[in-house]
């Protein structure tokens, strides 16, 4: 799946009015959170690592990045290709083609 056709398809769910990015933001917030917590049990409190809760939140983290995106009407196919080529840039010696 392409990142603009998950950003079309994830917009249905998306409601609200004007506080639509404070919400989406803050949602985001709070997803990236469990994501982090799952990696703090798994590093810190000796809890196996948890693959299908964090694949259910990286989606999570997912939607809300790409109904910010959506939002702003950013491209989400083009949001990461310009990232990978800040990542190539950054990181050349790393550059694999």
């Amino acid at each position: 799946m392409e990142f603009n056709d998950y950003q079309k398809l994830a917009n249905r769910t998306l409601y609200g009015n004007e506080q639509v990015l404070t919400n989406l933001a803050l949602g985001l917030a709070s997803e990236s959170g469990e994501v982090v917590d799952i990696v703090k049990k798994y590093a810190f409190q000796g809890h196996e690592l948890d693959e299908k809760m964090m694949s259910k939140k990286i989606g999570d983290v997912l939607w809300y990045l790409s109904q910010i995106a959506e939002w702003n009407n950013l491209d989400f196919d083009k949001v990461a290709r310009e990232n990978i080529e800040q990542l190539k840039q950054r990181y050349p010696e790393r550059h694999a083609e």
